[in-house]
């Protein structure tokens, strides 16, 4: 079962929490924008809110949860209700995916990339964004993982974790930027987005469909 219960209990606390960080939001949103090179027939997989996906021009997406639906859908997105692993969308039908903030929370990381896999064109991309776990927040979060009313339940992945993972799944990632340096609550603007990762506790990952590789 996808992990939901959070986001069905506390939707307005989901979104507050970009408001009262609203500089290491901006943060992260600068960096997906760097690598994000196209948005016309792009989706996001676990859409959420919508709190991501409106600035950054996605209209379209798939969550789990009918309550983070619903949000999305007041902002004027298309929601669809289904899973990472299951994806509503044909063959080799979309030209890229984002998981921002989402890989954690997939009930098998593996089938979730297969499906992206799957779903895009000969030269479609997956773009993920994600709090590095071997970051300081990373560390954080793990050491208070219990105490969060949204992590309890979440799986966090190092890079190079992730990296391998991508490979594995037929991906071959291209590009890697960072931000998000020190405490979250202490970031008082923008942040600059640099090159790769193992500074920044925020990480872009930018991978292409490799068509051919056995998965």
């Amino acid at each position: 079962m996808p992990k939901i219960e959070a986001f069905q209990k506390y939707t307005d606390e989901y979104e507050n929490w970009f408001v009262k960080n609203k500089w290491a939001f901006l943060s992260e949103l600068k960096a997906i924008k760097k690598l994000l090179s196209r948005v016309d027939g792009v989706i996001e997989i676990g859409i959420g809110s919508g709190i991501f996906a409106k600035p950054l021009g996605i209209i379209e997406g798939i969550d789990p949860s009918d309550a983070m639906r619903k949000k999305a859908e007041q902002k004027g997105l298309k929601a669809l209700d289904a899973a990472a692993e299951k994806l509503p969308y044909a063959n080799a039908s979309v030209n890229g995916a984002v998981m921002i903030t989402s890989i954690c929370f997939v009930d098998d990381i593996y089938q979730s990339f297969r499906e992206a896999h799957r779903i895009l064109k000969k030269d479609g991309f997956l773009i993920l964004g994600y709090v590095d776990k071997d970051s300081p927040v990373g560390k954080d979060y793990l050491k208070h993982k219990n105490e969060s009313m949204f992590y309890q339940e979440a799986s966090f992945f190092s890079t190079k974790e992730l990296y391998d993972i991508l490979f594995q799944t037929g991906f071959e990632v291209t590009e890697t930027c960072q931000t998000i340096f020190g405490k979250v609550n202490n970031i008082t603007e923008i942040q600059p987005v640099n090159h790769g990762f193992g500074d920044g506790s925020f990480v872009v990952i930018k991978a292409q469909k490799v068509n051919g590789r056995d998965l």
